[in-house]
This record gives structure tokens, sequence and C-alpha cells, in this order.
């Protein structure tokens, strides 16, 4: 059996498989949606598929909605072509459960998939004529926070940007100035609403996706591509309201052990693909079970009826909280603590490091004991139940073949906001910040991290992170094996509150950390050891 329209009459066969199908009639989505398009989607990658798309299914799977969504990419030619366009828009959905079976489904909520750049102008032609149309209640986007940034690390505009800036509408290549450009041809039909909505995980997305939209529509105002009119229409959230999200699954990148398991089933075609950029793209995706989709309710517009398929919809504050609950205690500090120790004591898999009882010890005390008295409860999902769900189903889930170097990739970037949260929640409510363990050790583990050799001394290498080369210069005169050599070399950095939102000295934290660090360095088996010893 192949994913294909013409394969899905065959319910029998696919039923043997253990593959559900769409319960709607395809075509005639396809065709409405063509007709009358509600949902525009930027980034046609992998937690689209496996997540959006199939949230849409589920209402078409029980009649709430008779349309699909319109995926488009700005920047990924082969994905549209090779993956949308040579499986018919199908997607075999896997669903990676934690006992280790998986279920399968079949996408088919996606009605067409179009490349987001002028030079393309067939495509580009359908894609105005879409966002033309009063029908369109949304546009959407997964493209990963890096899709909204309009500067480089020098604070100065991308070439791409510059030239999207000097060039106009009309020779637009960047994924926010080709955004504004539909919108301005938006604008330009009748001046009809729209919800522009951010689905990636950041913080504050929606405000990061409006500040860069305007940003281009403002500087193109200056050189007389679009009319001051228009800048004021983007500017009035009650015609065009970017709401703010948060968004929770992991969708790793395609199994082969997956694909394995589909040829056996007999589902044919399943190979992935490399493209001449490097991009390694899979007729199939696969994905955790748990998923949370938090989304600030201002659709001026309308919108499909999202809370049916699960999506909690919401005001802004809440949303705030819910981000705030996941990525200040309930998720990220975990998965960073274990990045870190992982990569010191030789796990290539997140889901090991979970049989370890000393990292297991570790996020424990990080999460329940020292996380949950202080952290943001948003009233829609209970932090204990979240965290429950963390340690006990998706980080332990073997079939999730996330790494530890992975997640350990832009560590400086995210302490500050994974651990000094905590820590200024403790300073503000009187807690006793001496009572923490588990966060000082994540911190000094990462340090230990920054060493580049594991609890054997031997060498490893380092995830990429912007800050890698300044933070290793200053480590550069600590030994392994002498505790002595640590000197003044870690108070530059430990005192630094660019990088942890404070002063760790000041917060009563800075010579506990040093103290772990130094166990840390005695020698071969040290991080274990001190790991065992704190955590008891």
């Amino acid at each position: 059996m192949k994913v294909a329209l013409n394969a899905l009459k065959d319910r029998e066969g696919w039923a043997k498989a253990g593959v559900a199908l769409p319960e709607f009639d395809v075509a005639a989505m396809t065709e409405a949606t063509r007709a009358n398009p509600i949902w525009l989607h930027f980034g046609g990658g992998n937690i689209f598929r496996a997540f959006i798309a199939a949230l849409q299914q589920k209402l078409l799977n029980q009649g709430f909605s008779d349309r699909g969504i319109i995926a488009a990419d700005t920047f990924d030619v082969d994905n549209i072509r090779l993956i949308y366009g040579g499986y018919d828009n199908l997607t075999m959905n896997v669903t990676l459960n934690a006992d280790a079976t998986i279920d399968k489904e079949i996408i088919a909520s996606v009605a067409e998939a179009l490349v987001a750049q002028p030079s393309e102008k067939a495509d580009y032609a359908r894609l105005t004529e879409i966002v033309r149309n009063p029908s369109l209640q949304m546009i959407s986007f997964t493209i990963t926070e890096k899709g909204y940034a309009l500067r480089g690390m020098d604070g100065d505009y991308s070439p791409v940007v510059k030239a999207d800036i000097e060039n106009g509408p009309a020779g637009a290549h960047h994924a926010m100035s080709i955004v504004c450009a539909l919108l301005n041809e938006r604008f330009k039909a009748g001046m009809y609403k729209i919800a522009v909505v951010s689905m990636d995980n950041c913080s504050h997305n929606g405000e990061k996706l409006r500040g860069s939209i305007l940003e281009i529509a403002r500087l193109w105002q200056e050189k007389g591509f679009v009319t001051a009119n228009f800048v004021a229409w983007l500017s009035d959230e009650s015609s065009v309201s970017f709401p703010w999200s948060m968004i929770d699954k992991i969708t790793p990148r395609p199994a082969p052990a997956v694909q394995d398991m589909l040829i056996k089933a007999g589902i044919e075609g399943m190979e992935p693909v490399v493209t001449p950029r490097g991009t390694y793209l899979a007729p199939f995706v696969n994905a955790e079970r748990p998923q949370y989709l938090v989304i600030e309710d201002r659709f001026p517009n309308g919108r499909p009826p999202l809370e049916k398929a699960g999506v909690y919809l919401t005001d802004r504050d809440t949303v705030n909280k819910t981000e705030r609950m996941k990525v200040t205690t309930c998720l990220n500090p975990l998965h960073t603590a274990l990045a870190v120790y992982g990569c010191i004591l030789g796990y290539n898999l997140i889901c090991d490091e979970m049989k370890d009882p000393e990292l297991t010890a570790l996020i424990r005390r990080l999460g329940y004991v020292e996380g949950l008295p202080v952290v943001t409860d948003p009233g829609i999902i209970s932090p204990k139940a979240f965290i429950d769900e963390v340690v006990n189903q998706r980080l332990p889930n073997p079939f999730m073949p996330d790494t530890p170097q992975r997640i350990a990739t832009d560590t400086s970037q995210k302490v500050g906001i994974r651990f000094g949260e905590t820590i200024k929640a403790y300073l503000a409510s009187g807690r006793d910040i001496h009572s923490l363990v588990a966060l000082p050790l994540a911190l000094a583990g990462w340090l230990r991290y920054l060493m580049a050799v594991d609890d054997q001394g031997n060498a490893i290498t380092l995830s990429s992170d912007p800050m890698l080369d300044t933070l290793r210069e200053k480590l550069a005169g600590i030994r392994f094996g002498e505790p002595a050599s640590i000197g003044d070399h870690l108070k530059e950095i430990l005192s630094n509150s660019v990088i942890f939102g404070t002063d760790l000295y000041t917060a009563g934290l800075g010579n506990t950390i040093e103290e772990m660090f130094a166990e840390e360095i005695k020698g071969p088996g040290a991080v274990r050891e001190t790991l065992r010893r704190r955590l008891a």
C-alpha cells in the first residue's frame, strides 16, 4: 500500500495495517477549501504535520469543519514539491506511545501546498488569491523562532532583509517580508480582518511576529512601497490580531525504527529523502502523544472551533502563565539539567538518562521540591500533573530519540529563564535560597560541561552556543583534577546578570555553585559522586 489518494479506497487493507484513515470526503474538503479558504499556514515541517494538521483533521472527522489548511513554505521548496506533492498532500502520522507501541493515521487535512516565493509565479499568484479572499480567518506559523528575526547577532539587518527593504513587496524573500507583502494584498482587496498567529515554541511569540511584520511595513512606507493607511490597518489589532500562544509537543527526526515498522506493516514509499540542500525529509512523521496548544482567543474574522480538538482558547495572561509554567518550572529546566549532565556522563539519549538514579533524583527534586512551591499556575493545566506526565511518560519514552547533545545547544541563552526565574521567585517570596540543591547543581553542571571533558576526564564535543568561546575563555585556567585552580575564574560568569537574570552571588547562590563545581572536577567519577552525595 502507498500513501496516496487513490489508495485510500482500500479501507480494509489499511485497517489490517493498523492505520486510521480520514473520515471525511477529502475531495469535497479540497474543493471547499480552494473556493473559500479559512486557514493558511507557513512552515510545513514536522510539528505542523504531526500536530496542527492533525487538529484540523479531528474537526473534519467530527463534522465541525468542512475545510482544511493550506500549507506554505517560504524556504523549503523540496518539502513542498517532494513530500507534499509526492504524496498528494497526505502525511503518515505515527504516534510514539510510552509503552513502545505506535499508532498510525493518515492526515489528509492539507488541501494545498504552495511555495511562498515571488519567483514561484504560479504558487505565489495562488497565495495572493488566497489572502485576498474575505473568507480567510487566520494565517499561522511554525517557522521556528529564527524565522521572525530580522537582524543578525551584530544587531544589523541580515542581507536578505536589507534587500527586501530596498526592493519592496514585489521582491520579498524573507518570511516576514513575504507575509507583510501578502497582508498588503489583503488590505488592498478590502481591508478584510484576519488573525496572524504564531504557533512557534518561543515566549511572547505573537509580540515577536507583530513587531517584525510592522517593522518591515514601516520601512516600506518610508520608501513609498506601501501607504500609511496600510500601516495603520496593520497596527489596529481589531482588524489584524496577533494572538499569543504556547505550544508543546516533541516531534523528533523520523526514526529508522519507525520506518522499519511501517514497512513491515506493508506500507510502501516510506524512505526518507536528503535534498540537495542537505535537508532530511520523510513522508512520515513521528511524535510523542502528549501535546498542548494554548492560544489567546482573538480572531477578528472568526476561527475553526479548535477547542473541540483539544486546544485551550483563553486570554493573553493565561497563555503567558502557561508558557511560564512550562519554561521556568515543569519541563525546560528539567530538560537542560538532563542535557548537561547527560553529556558529561556519556549518554546519547534522554530516555536512557531516565534510568539513571542520580539523574532522576536530580530532576525530581528540581521539579517537585524546588520548582512547584513557586510555580506559576495558569489555572487551565495542573502544574503537578504536567510534571508527572513529563517525568513518568515523556522523558522515559523509549521511542523518543532525543539527545542531550541537541538540548544542550544554546544553553547560555536559556539558563536565565529556565533557572533565573525560580531564583527570583524564591527571593521575592522570602523563601530560603539555601534550601535549593538541584538548581545550583544544574548550574554547576553546566559550567562543568563547558570544560569539555566527561566524568572520566575524556574530551567531549560541546554543542553550539553563541557565548561558547567567551565562556570557555573565562574557564581556561581551570584544570581537571585540580579544584584549587578555580581561583576567581567563575566569578565573572556567576555574577553576570545578563546570563542568569541576576547576580548569583548577590542572590546567595554563587558560593554554593562554586563549591559544587569544585567537587565535580576533583577527578574521574567526581560528577557522579557529587550528584549522589548532594541528592542523598
